[in-house]
């Protein structure tokens, strides 16, 4: 054992002899070091996450678009993202579990790396976004016209809307929102929030497109848990044509 290997008799512990002085430097150095540990840790949690999947378009180079998932992750709404790559887009995929940091900070982040992306063509991006990740969309990417082109969204979470009487004023770029008549999960999407929505935004005359499916519920994609093909390529039509108009295609 390491101990046995030791002579015996006393032994001396660093700390006894250790002058005052040097003992206040070594506080010192481990109040920097404890100061230097919590800014590395500001700093990671100011930084957006990291993107999940980069889908090229057919001709290499495209529009950017930033596409948020909903509380299932990438993997289940990836249908919809290649769709969308398949366009003609660069679509950089989020996670949307991973981006409600810093009051939308992480969104903006996002959609600033995307553009210096070399395949990316110059000009603004998108921000599309599912369920979740269509709330944080809806959210924040309304008010950055300097940076977003369009806003489009499937069956978003809209609950904040309703603590925010005076959302519609905010809107500053085009959306286009999607929702199922039916959704009635988990009471985050209602339809009831979604036309209250595109009411005061037709009062405030923004630039709010409601489309509705009747009969749909939540999670209507491709691979959805209620897949319903008609509304969802009914989606993927507006979508593309929502989208050339925006990017002036």
């Amino acid at each position: 054992m390491l101990l046995s290997s030791q002579p015996s008799g006393p032994r001396i512990e660093a700390r006894t002899t250790e002058s005052p002085e040097r003992w206040l430097i070594t506080n010192s150095s481990f109040r920097l070091i404890f100061s230097a540990a919590v800014l590395l840790i500001s700093l990671a949690r100011s930084c957006p996450a990291p993107a999940q999947e980069i889908l090229n378009p057919p001709q290499g180079r495209g529009h950017v678009i930033v596409f948020l998932s909903g509380m299932a992750g990438p993997k289940h709404d990836k249908a919809l993202a290649e769709a969308i790559a398949a366009l003609g887009y660069v679509v950089v995929v989020y996670d949307g579990r991973e981006m409600d940091q810093g009051q939308g900070q992480a969104i903006r982040s996002a959609l600033e790396n995307a553009l210096q992306l070399p395949n990316a063509l110059p000009g603004k991006a998108a921000v599309m976004g599912v369920s979740l990740g269509g709330g944080f969309a809806l959210a924040y990417g309304v008010r950055w016209p300097d940076l977003v082109a369009v806003d489009i969204v499937w069956y978003p979470a809209t609950g904040f809307v309703l603590r925010l009487p005076t959302f519609a004023s905010r809107i500053r770029v085009p959306v286009l929102m999607f929702a199922g008549e039916s959704d009635n999960y988990q009471n985050c999407c209602l339809i009831t929030t979604a036309r209250s929505l595109a009411s005061d935004a037709a009062v405030l005359n923004v630039p709010f497109e409601l489309v509705t499916y009747p009969g749909a519920q939540h999670d209507f994609i491709k691979g959805g848990s209620n897949f319903n093909p008609t509304a969802y390529n009914d989606t993927l039509e507006r979508a593309a044509a929502k989208l050339k108009t925006a990017f002036g295609d």
